[in-house]
């Protein structure tokens, strides 16, 4: 790839409720925290990109309501329904094409939503959709499978929580900072066996953006650029019963070809830090496995060993995670920020010491269908 980076990002506190502000409103403040941060104008913006979902927003062309907010107003303009992670991916391709500089922004108001109707309606209309599986039930059948196919504990799974909301204690945007156990996870209510309520991520409202401009502006632009050194995304089938629920196909293939634009060879040896989509605590672990940072089935035992603890050698969710706040389509998106931030050494209570390679994750669809991997430095 041509270098291309991230030269400024902005986030809102992630909340259960944000009663005192539109989606606009976050919009708003999440694009003008961007800005301020790359130290630009609107007017130095090229284009804009959104990312909106009619559903979650409870009307059509969900875009338009945020329209003036990121200050699009005769800009050249894109709109980008899925994850975080595809729609800055996405505000790449834009840069990549020729456009200096563009503006990404994504928005989810949780509270606003019926969450188990609206992701019951990713499913088959006709074979699937009518037996009331959802985002969390589906998640449970493929916890079931990988914990039976490789052999992981609830108690493995409860510790990453116990981690990711330890460390949203350090991160001030963050929705849920709690001091809990494995066995206070483990005495937590059932919403789908085996996933308990301390394993899901909350219903969550918040907006985020960044700035992402080709190389030619960036040495005008940025004094701390973030690089993407490498971008990969792959999606798999979309019935449940047309692929293992226990495998990580579609995340080892947008990894190998992040790894492989970045030029990585061993991602456990070279990466220094990763923020992965953990929307329930059994998804951390798959998703270490499929980024190759371990080995398949070994990811309960490297949490419970502490290397992917803040302090530990390969720090996984310093911010806390989706599980310490999840406003879906900016959760992705989040995930790049925060590995942007722990790059420019701008993490605050939660920066980890010597980042320069670090990797973010996303995901589409039930069951983790489409990946998306990003690898960021400090280098060009």
């Amino acid at each position: 790839m041509e270098p291309v980076a991230v030269v400024g990002v902005g986030m809102t506190p992630i909340k259960r409720e944000w009663v005192t502000h539109t989606y606009a409103d976050l919009v708003f403040d999440a694009c003008s925290a961007a800005l301020a941060d790359a130290g630009m104008t609107i007017d130095q913006v090229d284009i804009v990109l959104t990312g909106s979902n009619d559903f979650f927003d409870g009307r059509t062309i969900s875009s338009m309501a945020v329209m003036d907010a990121c200050g699009s107003f005769d800009k050249n303009v894109s709109t980008v329904e899925g994850e975080g992670t595809f729609g800055a991916a996405h505000a790449v391709m834009r840069v990549l094409a020729g456009w200096g500089t563009c503006l990404y922004c994504a928005h989810h108001k949780g509270s606003e939503s019926v969450m188990p109707l609206i992701t019951n309606a990713m499913f088959d209309p006709i074979y699937e959709r009518f037996t009331g599986i959802e985002a969390v039930t589906s998640s449970a059948l493929q916890a079931r499978a990988y914990m039976d196919a490789y052999g992981v504990t609830e108690e493995q799974c409860a510790s990453v929580s116990v981690k990711n909301h330890g460390n949203a204690k350090k991160n001030p945007l963050a929705q849920l900072p709690l001091d809990i156990t494995v066995q206070d996870v483990m005495s937590s209510p059932y919403l789908a066996d085996p996933l308990k309520v301390l394993d899901c991520a909350p219903i969550s409202d918040g907006a985020s953006a960044v700035v992402i401009a080709g190389a030619g502006k960036v040495r005008k632009i940025a004094e701390k650029p973030v690089w993407v050194k490498g971008i990969g995304y792959n999606c798999d089938a979309f019935h449940l019963g047309d692929r293992d629920l226990a495998g990580v196909d579609a995340l080892e293939r947008a990894a190998k070809k992040a790894y492989s634009e970045a030029g990585i060879k061993d991602p456990a040896g070279e990466i220094d830090l990763a923020e992965v989509s953990d929307v329930f605590s059994y998804m951390e672990l798959m998703w270490l496995e499929g980024l190759g940072l371990c080995e398949r089935g070994e990811a309960g035992k490297l949490t419970e060993s502490g290397r992917t603890a803040l302090d530990g050698a390969l720090p996984v969710n310093p911010s806390g995670g989706c599980l310490s706040g999840n406003p879906v389509l900016v959760s992705g998106l989040n995930r790049i920020i925060e590995c942007a931030l722990q790059i420019r050494g701008d993490a605050g209570e939660h920066q980890v010491d010597g980042v320069r390679t670090a990797v973010a994750q996303g995901f589409n669809g039930p069951c983790g269908q489409s990946q998306c991997v990003w690898v960021l430095g400090g280098d060009a």
